[in-house]
């Protein structure tokens, strides 16, 4: 009977000493993928203020000192920054600490040099974490290896969770009985015995069930993995391993990603007081935690402070000014952007599998701009709040959408899906499927420039007009003020959104040949051949209404839209790289044709002083949309910078009472606003020239003889018929033409 139970204990003792070996030594922690902004890059005549840098090293956690203390401390001296840099890791390169200098007016970058003074051509930040993708079970950490355990962490959680840490070989059986006899003196429980070694163990193989054969097996396998492994792994392990908090549905583990949450900054850079926060928190995360209960944090900050300065890890000194201090935690959230996160998600879900991103721990860095997505944030929710306020709906509340994105790259720099902006959700800008109404007017146009037999000047007729369709009912659109202007100029059609006009033109060009544009443009789902298409029954998210534009701001090629720039493993090797996908969409010199008529819209058709809210003189081109009954408001444009689509409306379809200029054209402008967009300015393609016309008649004339002519851009050698009562000539050059066209737009 002995030899039996002797043999099964044996054999018990075994299992568990496999279990260890192998769980222990395989362990790979789930770590979720981090995504990361894209960084701020520096340079002499970036449009970087001194505030707008100040407020970016603020977000990145850099504090006020002496920079040659540590990295993290940056100080100002009349506009000149001296930055002690942190390490930081790119999708490219990793950057070790150092020092540098950055001078800053108002309005931009006008020095930036290296320590020793030399200067640098350009510099980036630090890209900022935004989230993390699929954390198992809510657990979210940052794992630290050896090198970034900081000594006073080392010694201080010996310290206060496990004096006989470098004595015992996994349990200690004098700390059991020393917490036993303080829980009888005291009536209660107030001390715990298990050791480091026992606490990794419970977290790593078994449950938190308080019974006496958990406790046994946890001891046995405490004992065996001393046996195996040595003190330094256990303890960074542990360090990895440790709960720390509750951040909604993620649960902080580690005091890597806890510094983070609690401080936003690293390990590296707390101060003996934090420190000795975190190290209280591993006593009761949830009882202690600095935000909810701040005097419970306070009394137990102070008494592990007390304790490291009894066993001599700090200075009395130290200690007092530690105490001294008040708890400064950051605001629980940091910046957390939804939407955004969303579009990524959908990015890296073609590419690796839900259990990579769930604890590969995999960084991701993306494109975000986190200063245009504070713009659009702040102007969505600034101009719904207005037009709420003027609709007087009780429980009413509009919604909205907001993406931004560079023309030139494709990469998306903003995006907000509604106005809920820090809580996951509906996502408005990539799931709102909402009839674009006149935004599709473009690509009518763009198809009978394509044609060679339209240009800006060419006379439509804008007539009522009844069409038969497939089913026997008869569709007779109108225009929006109901009135009819006969014929006009395509430019003065396209800029003040005439429905009859573009419908006439879009038959006589072929539903299927508009349909062929838009797909050239970037439209993936062919939408049903209906003759309402022309005025944008056609239903698109805000996402696929930005790659249209795309196209159309990029002078007729197609940047594929992307978030994602690169994905790097766990130990900083490139995973994969997106690369700037670009392809001819239309032809340049229609397209250069159509954007200058695009110019119109903002400065004499339906979206006249779109440029109102932005810088002086800055040219922008675009198009209003409006949707049938009002139910939706759009306004997509772009700058020479920037491409961007606002969409505003209810989720419910009811009607608004905004045209696209009322409801999306704001905000629009106040998320560009504060970027420092540069005026739309392409260079020509081969076969254009600009020419003046009547806005009215299409008829060459001058700025002189007309003060309602506009500047467009026609076909090499187009024959206009003059203006009989004016005098023009052929004789000016192209750059005074331009000149003259600027002049007339600024004023």
């Amino acid at each position: 009977m002995i030899a039996a139970l002797l043999g099964a204990l044996a054999a018990w003792v075994g299992y568990l000493d496999w279990r260890v070996t192998r769980e222990f030594h395989g362990r790979h922690w789930s770590v979720p993928a981090h995504v990361y902004a894209a960084p701020m890059e520096l340079y002499v005549g970036a449009p970087v203020s001194a505030n707008d840098l100040d407020d970016e090293l603020r977000r990145l956690q850099y504090r006020r000192g002496d920079p040659a203390a540590r990295p993290g401390l940056y100080r100002v001296r009349g506009g000149v920054f001296e930055i002690h840099m942190r390490r930081v890791q790119f999708a490219d390169t990793v950057r070790e600490p150092r020092i540098i200098e950055v001078t800053a007016d108002a309005n931009s970058i006008t020095a930036l040099r290296n320590a020793d003074g030399s200067e640098l051509p350009v510099f980036r930040l630090d890209p900022q974490q935004i989230g993390s993708l699929f954390p198992v079970h809510g657990e979210d950490r940052i794992v630290l290896t050896p090198a970034d355990v900081p000594p006073l962490l080392r010694t201080g959680i010996i310290a206060v969770e496990d004096k006989r840490f470098e004595r015992h070989h996994g349990v200690d059986v004098v700390g059991i009985l020393r917490a036993l006899w303080a829980d009888v003196r005291a009536g209660r429980v107030v001390q715990g015995g298990s050791t480091l070694t026992q606490q990794l163990v419970k977290n790593y193989f078994l449950s938190d069930e308080q019974t006496i054969g958990r406790k046994l097996t946890e001891a046995v396998m405490a004992v065996l993995l001393e046996s195996h492994v040595s003190k330094e792994e256990i303890l960074v392990a542990y360090l990895n391993e440790v709960y720390l908090g509750q951040d909604g549905s993620r649960a902080i583990h580690g005091f890597g990603l806890g510094s983070e949450y609690y401080f936003a900054k690293p390990l590296s850079e707390l101060d003996d007081g934090e420190l000795a926060l975190l190290i209280g928190l591993v006593r009761g995360p949830s009882y202690y935690d600095p935000r909810v209960h701040p005097g419970r944090a306070l009394e137990r900050r102070n008494l592990v402070l007390h304790q490291l300065r009894l066993a001599h890890l700090i200075g009395a000194a130290d200690a007092k000014r530690a105490v001294a201090s008040p708890l400064e935690t950051k605001p629980p959230g940091g910046t957390y952007v939804p939407a955004y996160l969303d579009l990524v998600r959908r990015t890296l879900h073609r590419d690796y599998a839900a259990s990579d991103l769930a604890a590969a721990g995999l960084s991701v860095y993306t494109s975000l701009d986190l200063r245009a997505q504070a713009a659009a944030q702040r102007a969505l929710s600034r101009n719904l709040r207005r037009l709420d306020a003027t609709r007087k709906l009780h429980g009413e509340h509009l919604e909205g959408a907001v993406i931004v994105a560079e023309p030139a790259s494709g990469d998306v720099v903003a995006v907000v899906g509604g106005r809920n902006l820090d809580t996951d959700g509906f996502d408005r800008a990539l799931d709102a499927r909402r009839q674009i109404g006149s935004l599709v007017k473009p690509a009518v146009y763009l198809t009978a420039l394509e044609t060679g037999r339209y240009n800006a000047a060419t006379l439509i007729e804008d007539a009522p007009i009844a069409v038969k369709l497939a089913d026997g009912r008869i569709w007779a659109p109108r225009n929006f003020e109901r009135k009819t202007y006969g014929e006009v100029p395509l430019a003065r059609a396209l800029a003040e959104s005439m429905n009859l006009a573009t419908v006439r033109l879009g038959l006589h060009l072929g539903l299927s040949n508009v349909v062929g544009t838009l797909e050239q443009l970037g439209l993936e789902e062919r939408p049903e051949m209906n003759p309402s298409l022309l005025l944008g029954t056609v239903e698109l998210s805000p996402l696929q209404v930005l790659q249209i534009y795309t196209s159309l701001a990029n002078g007729g090629f197609r940047s594929r839209l992307r978030a994602v720039r690169a994905v790097l493993d766990e130990r900083g090797r490139p995973l994969k790289s997106y690369k700037v996908q670009i392809e001819q969409a239309a032809p340049p010199a229609a397209v250069y044709q159509l954007d200058r008529m695009l110019t119109l819209v903002t400065t004499r058709g339906t979206a006249r002083g779109a440029a109102a809210r932005l810088p002086p003189g800055v040219v922008v081109g675009g198009k209003t949309g409006t949707s049938s009954d009002y139910r939706d408001s759009w306004f997509a444009g772009f700058t020479g910078n920037y491409v961007a689509v606002a969409w505003v409306g209810y989720d419910d379809s009811r009607g608004t009472g905004l045209t696209g200029a009322a409801g999306a054209l704001p905000v629009w402008e106040d998320a560009l606003a504060p970027l420092q967009p540069a005026s739309f300015s392409p260079v020509p393609p081969d076969g254009v020239e600009d020419r003046w016309i009547g806005y009215d008649d299409g008829l060459e004339t001058s700025p002189e003889c007309n003060p309602g002519a506009v500047l467009v851009s026609l076909p090499q050698g187009a024959m206009l018929p003059p203006n009989p009562q004016c005098s023009v000539s052929p004789t000016s050059s192209m750059g005074d033409k331009i000149k003259t066209w600027i002049k007339n737009v600024l004023h």
